[in-house]
């Protein structure tokens, strides 16, 4: 894929490495969790995003510019006791490596910060979360509300934009105030 897009297109300005999936049950013990449940959740999330950095960085550098946005999730930055171990430990291994990143990939003239989202109204969780514990989980957000896939977009497009241009290797929660640090 990589050898495509810069093939017609060039090296990226922008790489946006959204990769993510939830393949553990929230809220079971650490003790029951499969260890392949446990892998796929990391692989899912972690290690794919990692993929994507290393097939697109190289054009970024030798272009000398670029921006990169991770996505992360709030399940990182705010544990709690229904949300899945595997996917918030993989989530806050993007974290770090957005911030080890920064370190390294400022001088090179690219910088890169990460998206930590809430519960989003996307398709697959309007199917999934009843009417009634959509309600319950947007009155728990000091935002009464939960989030929309164009919150998350708008928090990309100025994150991967000049108006960012001295922002690098921090952590954007679009959470509705869920997580206050």
């Amino acid at each position: 894929m990589r050898q495509r897009v810069e093939g017609e297109l060039g090296a990226p300005d922008i790489l946006v490495a959204n990769a993510g999936a939830n393949l553990t049950r929230p809220g079971i013990p650490l003790e029951e969790i499969d260890e392949s449940a446990w892998r796929a959740s990391v692989d899912a999330n972690l290690t794919a995003t990692f993929l994507a950095l290393q097939a697109f960085l190289p054009g970024m550098k030798r272009r000398g510019t670029g921006s990169i946005v991770t996505l992360s999730s709030a399940a990182a930055r705010r544990p709690t006791l229904r949300s899945p171990i595997a996917y918030g430990a993989a989530k806050a291994g993007i974290e770090l490596l957005t911030r080890q990143l920064a370190a390294e990939l400022g001088p090179s003239g690219i910088r890169i910060n990460c998206i930590a989202p809430e519960t989003i109204l996307t398709e697959r969780n309007l199917s999934q979360i009843p009417p009634d514990l959509r309600e319950q989980l947007a009155r728990e957000h000091p935002v009464r509300r939960l989030g929309t896939p164009e919150d998350v977009a708008n928090a990309v497009l100025y994150l991967a934009s000049e108006a960012s241009g001295w922002v690098s290797g921090v952590v954007l929660d679009v959470a509705g105030g869920s997580v206050l640090a």
